[in-house]
């Protein structure tokens, strides 16, 4: 078998998993039906380590395999019900969900304080090296895997055979392990070198070994893992404390895989055109299901919506309705549609220019064409006449007799930006 050189890969429409909230999931073929995966699919990978459910799908393999041949456009959905416990992580979950790394149960929800166990960790990472569709191809499905809980994993996790052969492929695993361990919990130095192996880096973290890590408790990180901790930190993939501690044996929940792998995902280099991270400035209400951005560079950007878009504003999830104008975005795409907004920065709320005015009117001048020009009128403030001058909008409205806007008649003036656009005779 050959080593894939590796890369960021466009994803097809059979290859991306409907998120939570009703949808199922659809595979690239890999010796199974699209309605055998369905069954024995993502929902594994959100399975809780306790879960003795039996995940055989060895009684589905005579299903119609003709499904594996057709190419079937899966909807993007964003419904988790335990949204207030994602709160934090809410973000990073939305941005891998678009890109099918990572997603939610069938019933809705995503468990986000679940811990996370170790086929579950190499199944992301696998997908955010873009390799997911080698994963499930037939090929790597069929591998005979040399560790020694291999028939356990062929038995009780089939989906996962193609994910630990590309992962083992990609040296994500040690020369020294000998057992997948899937049902383990995955702890935050173990998903710290996975990433750093994830993203080619294995050399670089090896030359920061003799690195002084200050937590109060790095005596606790073998040696030959120092450099992967410094280097996930020098990058901003992993953090310690606030006490001071890194705790590397404490097992991650989903939110915080989540959190790891977005952050991962910001150092790989982006080369699928097909999921584009836009930034810039919402220049309209959005109308007919498109969105208009002016970037940095005031060029501008037109781009569908999904209709089931995710919208995240103002630390809470928002309608499209809520988008104003001036919004600095974060725009993800997906198959050429935005599947996730961020507004980073709410729109200045502009101040009203609207005025009434009432007074007597002072003078009114005429342009060429014999229409208002300006008008000013004078009142009484505190003791003192004030005059204010005012352009008059060519269209101006006028209420009551017009040959009355003499000097001295009382009027009402409405208008906005210091053009009046009404005038009611008293």
């Amino acid at each position: 078998m050959n080593t894939p050189v590796w890369k960021k890969m466009i994803i097809s429409s059979m290859t991306l998993m409907l998120l939570a909230g009703g949808g199922t999931a659809a595979f690239a073929n890999g010796g199974k039906s699209a309605d055998d995966y369905r069954k024995g699919g993502d929902q594994h990978q959100g399975q809780s380590d306790d879960d003795d459910r039996d995940d055989d799908d060895s009684d589905d393999d005579d299903d119609d395999k003709d499904d594996d041949k057709k190419d079937k456009e899966v909807k993007v959905t964003w419904k988790f019900e335990d949204e207030e416990d994602l709160a934090w992580a809410l973000e990073y979950i939305m941005r891998l969900s678009a890109k099918g790394v990572f997603t939610g149960y069938e019933d809705g929800t995503f468990k986000p304080n679940q811990k996370i166990s170790r086929i579950e960790t190499l199944v992301a990472a696998v997908r955010l090296m873009g390799l997911r569709e080698q994963a499930e191809s037939e090929e790597e499905m069929n591998t005979e895997l040399n560790f020694k809980d291999a028939d356990k994993l062929e038995k009780k996790y089939p989906w996962a055979v193609g994910y630990v052969a590309v992962a083992l492929e990609n040296d994500l695993f040690s020369e020294t392990e000998t057992e997948v361990k899937p049902e383990l919990n995955a702890t935050r130095l173990w998903a710290t070198t996975i990433l750093i192996k994830a993203l080619k880096l294995e050399e670089e973290a090896k030359a920061l070994n003799n690195t002084k890590l200050d937590f109060k408790d790095a005596k606790n990180i073998p040696a030959g893992s120092v450099g992967y901790v410094a280097l996930a930190i020098e990058k901003g993939i992993i953090t310690g404390y606030n006490d001071n501690t890194f705790r590397p044996n404490q097992p991650v929940t989903r939110a915080e895989l989540a959190a790891l792998l977005d952050r991962t995902d910001s150092e790989m280099p982006d080369e699928d055109q097909d999921a584009q991270a836009i930034t810039g400035t919402l220049k309209a209400a959005v109308t007919n299901k498109k969105i208009t951005i002016v970037k940095a560079d005031k060029t501008e950007v037109t781009l569908d919506i999904d209709p089931n878009v995710f919208i995240f504003r103002e630390d809470k999830k928002a309608a499209l309705s809520a988008l104003e104008a001036g919004d600095t975005v974060l725009v993800r795409t997906y198959q050429n549609k935005v599947v996730f907004i961020e507004v980073t920065k709410v729109a200045e709320e502009e101040v009203s220019t609207a005025f009434t005015e009432v007074g007597l009117v002072n003078t009114v001048t005429v342009n060429a064409e014999g229409k208002l020009s300006t008008i000013s009128v004078t009142k009484v403030v505190n003791d003192q006449t004030l005059t204010t001058i005012y352009n008059v909008d060519p269209k101006v409205k006028i209420v009551g007799n017009a040959s009355l806007l003499v000097k001295d008649q009382l009027v009402e003036l409405k208008g906005e930006n210091g053009t009046v656009t009404t005038i009611t005779i008293k």
